[in-house]
């Protein structure tokens, strides 16, 4: 579906993915993204959400916390980060995003939560008194106060399995108020997640009950005198549904497959966002009438279920994109380990051992153990990798250390 998309709005990204990695700058297992795509698409969506003021912090585990696109978004106008988790705060910070928001979807564990506050996050997310409790100490200790969000649940809500948690939305007036009593914090505003989904039926977007969960939760606070309450509300964040979300009090928005282009939302609908990201890997081998194509990265995000992969095999990398096959994907089982997936050979008789293949997937690099690498210039004509970088967004591991090692075993 999304390779599809790729192939009518980017075949560029496709085209120069090819060569790269026929060239060798580009090795299997990688997703490559246009770094100038990417730059446009954050560019429109920080304007939008500036001029409905609205914050808007750049969600980057889909991509492998590359820090390559970290540095476009600053330059873009997306200067501050979601982490979904510690590790993905830090590795943003560590591409040049400040930290906007921690904690939610994934809390803060208790002995790193003072790395947590040396980051000075703007707004950090608690499920419960004792996490807040937790916030306050160490950012206490870091000689700042801390602007907690309170995650809110009512009966009702929406939620993925795994991601329930929070306080009871009714009680947020006494949760602010015992917030504001903590020594190193101070209640600041409201979230849940998710507060928008796409519905396949209509191919289109759909609030959830949460988002009425978080107005509801609003008024009730300022019924009781609060005013600037923040309202973070996330999901499948587009620049087309920001204003939707700012005409129902949203004042925070995270967009991340918004930024490449890869909501579901982009797969059923022609939004402003550009599809700036594509999955390049290689034959291994064949057998059985089946070409074996190195895996690693075969994590497909499975928010549009029962959707078939298939893929471009590049036989001739000189004969443009729509000169080459594109043929049906046998995924790996979800319960095994993707060592491989498989193409059915069929009558094209003519795929051998080294060919690029290439997908167009809505990825989650940060699950997988996929490579990433940034392409500058190819609005220009003149693709440049960047970089080429692990799932987590740290240099891949370095032979010459390995190298090194091994001479200083041989030598003992």
């Amino acid at each position: 579906m999304f390779l599809d998309l790729l192939k009518r709005r980017n075949p560029t990204l496709i085209e120069a993915a090819a060569q790269l990695h026929k060239s060798g700058h580009i090795p299997a297992n990688c997703y490559v993204i246009d770094l100038d795509a990417v730059s446009l698409n954050a560019s429109t969506i920080a304007s939008e959400a500036a001029r409905l003021g609205l914050k808007a912090f750049a969600m980057t585990k889909q991509i492998g916390r590359n820090p390559d696109v970290s540095r476009v978004l600053v330059q873009s106008g997306i200067t501050h980060s979601v982490g979904v988790d510690l590790e993905c705060a830090i590795a943003a910070a560590a591409g040049g995003l400040r930290s906007g928001h921690i904690g939610h979807l994934v809390q803060i564990p208790r002995h790193q939560a003072s790395t947590a506050a040396a980051l000075e996050p703007l707004y950090w997310t608690v499920f419960n008194e004792v996490k807040a409790r937790e916030a306050a100490e160490a950012s206490r200790a870091h000689g700042h106060s801390q602007d907690l969000l309170a995650r809110v649940i009512a009966r009702g809500d929406t939620f993925y399995r795994g991601h329930e948690g929070g306080f009871a939305a009714e009680d947020i007036v006494a949760v602010a108020d015992a917030l504001d009593s903590l020594d190193g914090a101070r209640f600041a505003g409201i979230t849940t997640f998710p507060t928008t989904i796409f519905d396949r039926s209509l191919g289109s977007i759909r609030h959830t009950p949460n988002l009425e969960t978080l107005r509801a939760a609003a008024s009730r606070l300022r019924r009781a005198g609060r005013s600037d309450i923040e309202i973070n509300a996330p999901g499948t964040t587009s620049t087309a549904m920001l204003e939707g979300l700012a005409d129902a009090g949203a004042t925070q928005v995270e967009p991340g497959h918004g930024l490449t282009g890869t909501t579901p939302w982009h797969a059923y609908q022609d939004l402003v966002e550009e599809p700036a990201i594509a999955y390049v890997s290689e034959v291994s081998h064949v057998w059985n009438n089946e070409a074996y194509v190195f895996g690693g990265g075969l994590y497909v995000d499975p928010v549009l279920p029962g959707v078939e992969t298939s893929a471009i095999v590049v036989v001739d990398p000189d004969a443009g994109v729509s000169s080459n096959p594109t043929l049906p994907v046998t995924m790996p089982a979800p319960e095994a380990i993707d060592y491989y997936c498989t193409i059915p050979i069929g009558d094209t008789r003519d795929i051998a051992v080294g060919n690029t293949v290439i997908f167009g997937f809505r990825p989650q690099v940060f699950v997988s153990r996929g490579l990433t690498a940034g392409i500058s210039g190819l609005s220009t004509g003149a693709p440049k990798v960047q970089g080429v970088w692990s799932a987590d967004g740290s240099a891949p591991l370095s032979l010459e250390d390995a190298l090194s090692t091994l001479q200083s075993l041989n030598e003992r």
